[in-house]
């Protein structure tokens, strides 16, 4: 129950009911403000003719429902194919962006209004009159309505593949600055822990197969603190829980800590989320490029588009801090561990299934090889062990799927375009030429 809660909390508002709220505040609107109007200002009156309110009221009305349903149509319909043609779990963030809800209620609420203030449009004691207020309350919603659809139009174009790809790359750098300190930072150094001769404690969800979307550190250094304890989270940001499943082990407490209180420090939704997942980012790029690299859609060019931004990436992990998981309190006592992916685990995810599924591709083994070299090169030197493993990985690919010898070489050609400018690859060193050909 408290996971639940936490969830529907970590979601927010539905769209329906911020369109609800929309349209119960123009209907609010329009029942009183031509009342309160007419009774205070009765003199306020516009100097548009009955007739030309009421032309306008009209078109007003019955124009923002046709508006509505072929903006939503169409905007429906670009996510649904864009879900076919990317993958599912990237275009629900558009689907669910709160500009579509705002802008559904934005056109409710004109349409409502419009339909409220053209009933005041000459009514009896304001005769031959059109209330002034009324009339620049339908024209601010027409023009607010205006920016709405200018700003679906924007959020529509974020479909388009290259500023699809651009949009997840962001998110990842974002989380990627956010979470990860400098690699010349100092490492953190945590005072030895004395952990009191108590049973360890665990924590078990119950409920539904939920993600963990994110961890409040904050909330569990200061509930180690105070019960003099050690708090070890058992799962990661990303995975999925179900029922039984261990989220918390709390070691050393003098008593047993709140288990409600510990629920409330883990964020668990219906699927993940950028906020706190670094491997998110990459994860949905990766999608993004096995499909294109599937027979059905077989586009080798999106996947080497997807691998210009996971190489970024990748050269901004490369060059941060990884090893993070540990938080201590104010006195510097370890309180709080937290499974983060390491190095290899990022480069796994990059590479692994890119390399399998386009591993008969010229353009994807080129791009490949030219951004593993790249990384070679620009990444720090404890980095660059399981980058050589990789590029030996990646020569091995070649070797195994290309029998013909042009073919071959070709496909060991660095090209950050894939099939652009070519550039001859680096010398393989013996020890990893010697493991390409006994096949480890």
């Amino acid at each position: 129950m408290q996971c639940q809660r936490a969830m529907r909390h970590r979601a927010g508002w539905s769209p329906w009911i911020v369109t609800a709220l929309y349209a119960g505040g123009a209907i609010a609107a329009g029942m009183l403000l031509p009342r309160v109007e007419s009774r205070l200002l009765p003199h306020l009156v516009s100097r548009v003719s009955v007739s030309a309110a009421t032309a306008i009221y009209s078109s007003v009305a019955s124009g923002m429902i046709a508006l509505t349903a072929i903006v939503f149509s169409l905007t429906f319909m670009m996510v649904q194919f864009s879900a076919t043609a990317y993958s599912p779990r990237l275009v629900l963030w558009f689907a669910r962006d709160p500009l579509l809800a705002h802008a559904f209620g934005t056109f409710t609420a004109t349409f409502v209004y419009a339909i409220a203030a053209l009933a005041w449009v000459d009514r009896p004691g304001l005769v031959a009159q059109v209330p002034r207020v009324s009339a620049l309350v339908v024209i601010g919603l027409l023009l607010a309505s205006v920016a709405m659809f200018v700003g679906l139009i924007n959020r529509v174009a974020l479909l388009q593949i290259s500023r699809t790809l651009a949009f997840t790359g962001d998110q990842g750098r974002k989380v990627i600055d956010a979470i990860y300190p400098d690699l010349a930072s100092p490492a953190a150094v945590h005072a030895p822990h004395m952990p009191a001769a108590a049973a360890a404690q665990v924590v078990t969800y119950h409920g539904p197969p939920l993600a963990v979307e994110g961890v409040r550190v904050a909330s569990l250094v200061e509930l180690a603190a105070a019960a003099d304890a050690v708090i070890e989270m058992v799962v990661a940001v990303g995975d999925t829980v179900a029922e039984s499943t261990p989220l918390l082990r709390v070691t050393g407490a003098r008593a047993a800590i709140d288990e409600r209180r510990l629920m409330k420090a883990v964020v668990l939704g219906v699927e993940r989320t950028f906020d706190q997942d670094p491997k998110y980012a990459i994860r949905l790029l990766v999608d993004i490029a096995i499909r294109a690299l599937s027979p059905a859609i077989n586009d080798p060019t999106t996947a080497v588009q997807a691998l210009d931004q996971i190489g970024d990436l990748l050269l901004r992990l490369g060059r941060r801090r990884l090893e993070i998981g540990d938080f201590s309190d104010a006195a510097g006592r370890l309180r709080v561990i937290v499974p983060f992916p390491t190095w290899d685990d990022f480069l796994r995810l990059a590479f692994g299934e890119i390399c399998y599924y386009g591993a008969t591709s010229v353009q994807v083994m080129r791009r490949m090889h030219a951004l593993v070299t790249d990384l070679i090169e620009l990444a720090p030197a404890e980095r660059r062990p399981a980058l050589a493993y990789w590029q030996a990985q990646l020569r091995r690919s070649v070797a195994a799927h290309f029998s013909d010898t042009d073919e071959r070489a070709a496909a060991l050609m660095e090209d950050r375009q894939g099939l652009g400018v070519s550039r001859r690859a680096h010398s393989v060193p013996p020890a990893v030429e010697a493991g390409i050909q006994t096949g480890n």
